[in-house]
């Protein structure tokens, strides 16, 4: 189903707890990215950030799969030394930085990145040498 990547576009090294994948662009990435992301967290005991993270994680690989064509990257770091944050990124070889705009009421897309931004602690994107990387940090209860 997805594979344990080496090396996912764009991320920078983060010293902690880390996990990452790969996979296809394909429809069936986003539940599968969602089921790892769930099972992930249950690891590490955070099922309380497990709904949120899901739920931002299928909209940032939804963005990607609507976007690009080549395979798509997600990591949950627990930064050392940072015990309240999860930082949460998805990845894709599209260079072109996404675009957060106003979805009119009868729209039926153009809200993922409102929800990112409305639900994390912060967001942002950064370029890669190949494509980009659209991350959001979670506050992890204490």
């Amino acid at each position: 189903m997805y594979s344990l990547a080496r090396e996912v576009i764009g991320v920078i090294d983060t010293d902690g707890e880390c996990a990452e994948w790969t996979f296809p662009a394909d429809p069936g990435a986003v539940r599968t990215a969602r089921g790892a992301v769930r099972g992930q967290l249950h690891g590490w005991g955070l099922d309380s950030l497990s709904d949120i993270a899901a739920l931002l994680v299928s909209e940032l690989v939804t963005n990607a799969l609507r976007h690009a064509t080549g395979p798509i990257g997600v990591r949950l770091v627990r930064p050392a030394g940072l015990a309240g944050v999860l930082l949460v990124e998805v990845s894709d070889p599209l260079p072109d930085p996404p675009r957060e705009r106003v979805a009119q009421p009868e729209d039926e897309s153009g809200r993922g990145l409102q929800l990112v931004a409305s639900s994390s602690r912060r967001w942002g994107t950064r370029p890669g040498n190949t494509g980009k990387t659209v991350w959001f940090e979670l506050a992890v209860p204490g």
